[in-house]
């Protein structure tokens, strides 16, 4: 997997650009690690049910799209 290209929230560093390349893969894998150490063993409220059910809904309609 190619690294994605961000727009950066913060300030840029003196020499770098608004943009830079994000490693999706292995903040993908860092993400899930420290998920299943702490959030994992939790109960999932409605509120992230109902997140969760927007992200699906919005990923099903920019694969049609694309």
């Amino acid at each position: 997997m190619k690294p994605s290209i961000v727009a950066s929230e913060g300030r840029p560093h003196p020499g770098r650009s608004l943009k830079q390349a994000i490693d999706t893969q292995q903040l993908g894998l860092t993400l899930r690690t420290v998920y299943e150490g702490s959030v994992d063993t939790q109960p999932i409220t409605d509120t992230h049910v109902e997140l969760l059910l927007r992200l699906r809904q919005k990923e099903r309609e920019l694969r049609r799209v694309g």
